[in-house]
């Protein structure tokens, strides 16, 4: 199984900032020593064109650049530095990459990324570039030339925070569905409509998340058939999440992914997943969490191959 990786362009953050960019490095670790057979590849950049194909190339240009207002910085959370552009560019390499590889082996991933908050001309909740939206455009334009037909792709965002600038990219757009399972009352405040919005209770737990889970992917399959999903495996509906609200388990978040892989499994919808938000009060907490999503994806991937025709 492929991975792609970027924790070593570090973002330089003020000391007390809130985002916890050594996750990245952990969970780069922890994976290499514990799951030995996934291939883990740094990451490529995205190019301008690459970006272009969802970004407006102002709104490019002036991250490029640096001439992004303050204001506008304040809303992504970061200080701006070359540093940061080149590590977004990375992030959405990564998800294009990990998409590539998906198409032909069923399952890869994105080491982070899920920066589900940056729309076409903006970033915000700190999301500068959206990884997800680029990597779908580029494959839809990669697929469309070897084929007739249209990539459909699917979005599953089962990050905490609703994936707002996914579902404002997308809109109107059939080829592509973007189905968000989220804390209602979270971040963002004003939402942006998803082709299917699921919003939960603060405190929600492993049975009522699980049981809504089971219920949206039934009607996305009611709705669309895909040949890619692009699944945002965010650790923070977890318990112990300093943003997150709900109150998932280490065994209900471990049974969500494996939910999701089996049904993409099952269909034999090729995944590419990414790690989206994770801020544990204990970072250990955070790196459970997504290690768990690694081990349901690598038993779903040796599947994927013995299965193969």
């Amino acid at each position: 199984m492929k991975a792609y990786y970027s924790d070593h362009f570090v973002l330089p953050l003020p000391p007390g900032h809130r985002f916890p960019m050594a996750k990245y490095a952990l969970l780069r670790d922890a994976v290499a020593r514990e799951l030995p057979g996934v291939m883990q590849t740094e990451a490529p950049r995205a190019t301008d064109g690459e970006l272009a194909l969802v970004h407006t190339p102002d709104y490019v240009a002036a991250m490029r650049e640096g001439r992004v207002d303050a204001a506008h910085m304040r809303e992504i959370g970061f200080p701006w530095s070359d540093a940061m552009v080149e590590r977004s560019r990375r992030s959405a390499g990564a998800t294009l990459a990990a998409v590539r590889a998906a198409l032909q082996e069923g399952i890869a991933a994105n080491m982070a990324g899920g920066t589900h908050h940056a729309s076409a001309n903006r970033g915000s909740g700190f999301c500068v570039f959206n990884d997800a939206a680029v990597a779908a455009r580029v494959a839809q334009a990669e697929w469309g030339r070897a084929r007739r037909e249209p990539l459909k792709v699917a979005v599953i965002d089962l990050d905490v925070h609703q994936g707002d600038g996914t579902a404002s990219i997308f809109a109107g757009d059939d080829s592509v569905f973007t189905l968000s399972l989220h804390g209602e009352r979270n971040f963002p405040f004003r939402k942006v409509a998803s082709d299917l919005d699921v919003g939960l209770p603060d405190g929600c737990t492993d049975e009522a998340y699980l049981k809504a889970l089971t219920a949206a992917l039934a009607e996305l399959e009611r709705r669309v058939a895909p040949s890619l999903v692009i699944y945002l495996a965010g650790a923070d509906p977890h318990e112990g999440d300093r943003l997150g609200r709900l109150k998932l388990s280490f065994e209900g978040l471990k049974a969500r992914d494996t939910m999701v892989f089996e049904w993409c499994l099952s269909r034999r919808i090729a995944v590419a997943f990414v790690m989206a938000g994770g801020y544990g009060v204990e970072i250990a907490d955070t790196l459970q969490v997504q290690l768990n999503t690694w081990r349901a994806a690598w038993n779903c991937w040796q599947r994927w191959q013995n299965d193969r025709p």
